[in-house]
C-alpha cells in the first residue's frame, strides 16, 4: 500500500481485512472427508458411494478448496488416498467473553474431527456452512427442523487463507515499490532491477488512464489508490492461477471492499457540479427532474456494485473452469481424453493469464472515469451568460 497516503492507507488496510473476517463464515474447507453426524436427532443412513461416485466426490472437494477460504493453508497432498498433506495451520481468533487464540490445527483432523479445547471452552468448524459454533467436549452441534444450527457462535476473527494472502500481497507491494523508490534516489531517476519492468506500466496508468479520464488538474490525488488497485488485483489474481489454492479475487468480500473503497472515494471527493447533475439536472423539464434524481442517485450505487460483480465473477468463472478441466483428466482416464482435457487446461490457462491483467485494467479504468466524473467542473451555466 505504498501508494496510498496515511488516511487511504487506514481506510483500504481496515476494509480489507475486515471484510474477509466478516465473510470467513460463508466457507467449509476445513472439513475432512470423513466427518461424524452433526445433529441431535437421528439422521438417514448415509449412502453408500461407489468408487467412482466416491471419486467424483473427491474431485468436488478438490475444486471447492481450490475456490473456498479455510482457516488453514493446504498446500497439496500425497500419499494413495492423499491421507497426507503439506501446508500449514493459521490462527484462530474468536472472541467469546474475551478472546481466544490458537491454532487451526487444534480442530483435530487426525482425531475424528474432535472440537478444538481453549481456555475450557469447545469449538467447532460445521461442515455444512463453515462456521465456527461453540460446542461441548463432544463436538455437538444441535440442528433444528429446517436444519439450521442452533448452537452459540462466536464472533469469528481468525486470520484465514485469504486474509492471509492479502497480507503477502501488500508486503510483497510495498517491498517491490518501495524498492522503485530507492532506486530513483540512488541512480538519478532511472530505475534499477525490477523496477525497469513495473516504471512502464506506472506510467501507462497515468498517462493512458488517470490523466485522459480525471483531467491533468485532478488526476494525482487519484493515482496513489488508482496504481495500489490496480497493482493489487493483478498480483492476487496472479495468485489465483498458483497451485497454492488462493483464490482472493474470487471472493466477494474482497471485491466488495474494493468497490466501497471506490464509491466511498467518489462520494467524498466529488465536485458540487457533480451532485447538481444527480439531484438537479440541467437542461431537462423541471418534472423529469424529479424522476431522474432517484435514478441518478441509485446509479450511483449500482457503478461500484458493478465493479464488485464484474471483477467477482470473472475470476470465480475462470478458476471453476479450469479446475473442472483439470479434474476431467482423471474422470476421462483415457489416451485421447486425458490429454485433450490437459492441452485445453493448458490454453485456459493461458488465457487466465490476460484475463488476470484485463480485469486489473478494467477495474482500474473505470475507477479513474468514476473519479472524473466526481471531479469533472462544469461550465454550462458560464457558457449560457
Amino acid at each position: 500500500m505504498l501508494f496510498l497516503n496515511k488516511p487511504l492507507q487506514f481506510l483500504f488496510a481496515a476494509l480489507l481485512a475486515f471484510f474477509p473476517l466478516y465473510s470467513n463464515a460463508n466457507h467449509s474447507e476445513n472439513a475432512p472427508v470423513n466427518h461424524k453426524v452433526e445433529a441431535v436427532a437421528a439422521t438417514p443412513e448415509k449412502k453408500v458411494l461407489s468408487e467412482d461416485e466416491a471419486k467424483d466426490e473427491e474431485r468436488k472437494e478438490f475444486i471447492q478448496h481450490h475456490l473456498l477460504d479455510s482457516h488453514d493453508f493446504h498446500i497439496f497432498s500425497y500419499g494413495k488416498n492423499a491421507e497426507h498433506s503439506v501446508g500449514f495451520p493459521l490462527p484462530v481468533i474468536l472472541w467469546d467473553n474475551g478472546f481466544h487464540i490458537f491454532s487451526s490445527s487444534k480442530f483435530g483432523h487426525e482425531e475424528h474431527d474432535a472440537p478444538a479445547e481453549d481456555g475450557g471452552n469447545y469449538y467447532k468448524i460445521s461442515h455444512h456452512d463453515g462456521k465456527i459454533y461453540k460446542t461441548d467436549a463432544q463436538g455437538t452441534l444441535k440442528e433444528n427442523a429446517e436444519g439450521h444450527i442452533e448452537n452459540e457462535k462466536p464472533i469469528d476473527l481468525s486470520i484465514t487463507k485469504s486474509l492471509f494472502m492479502i497480507i503477502v500481497v501488500s508486503v510483497l507491494m510495498f517491498l517491490l515499490f518501495a524498492g522503485l523508490g530507492k532506486s530513483y534516489k540512488k541512480n538519478g531517476s532511472i530505475a534499477k532491477g525490477a523496477g525497469r519492468f513495473f516504471e512502464p506500466i506506472i506510467l501507462y496508468i497515468r498517462d493512458e488512464i488517470a490523466i485522459p479520464n480525471i483531467g491533468e488538474k485532478h488526476y494525482k490525488k487519484y493515482m496513489s489508490f488508482l496504481l495500489t488497485i490496480f497493482f493489487f488485483i493483478w498480483f492476487s489474481n496472479i495468485f489465483g492461477l498458483t497451485p497454492l489454492g488462493v483464490n482472493i479475487t474470487g471472493n466477494l468480500a474482497i471485491t466488495g471492499a474494493l468497490a466501497l473503497l471506490t464509491y466511498l472515494i467518489t462520494t467524498f471527493t466529488a465536485k458540487k457540479d457533480y451532485w447538481k447533475h444527480i439531484f438537479w439536472m440541467p437542461g431537462v423539464p423541471v418534472p423529469m427532474k424529479f424522476i431522474l434524481a432517484p435514478i441518478e442517485l441509485l446509479g450511483t450505487i449500482i457503478k461500484p456494485f458493478s465493479l464488485m460483480i464484474r471483477l467477482y465473477a470473472n475470476m470465480l468463472a475462470g478458476h471453476v473452469v479450469l479446475m473442472s478441466l483439470i479434474a476431467l483428466m482423471y474422470k476421462a482416464n483415457s489416451i485421447v481424453g486425458s490429454p485433450l482435457a490437459f492441452l485445453l487446461s493448458f490454453v485456459l490457462t493461458l488465457l487466465e493469464v490476460l484475463v488476470a491483467l484485463l480485469q486489473a485494467y478494467i477495474f482500474t479504468m473505470l475507477a479513474a472515469l468514476y473519479f472524473g466524473s466526481a471531479s469533472e467542473e462544469h461550465h454550462h451555466e458560464e457558457a449560457h451568460h
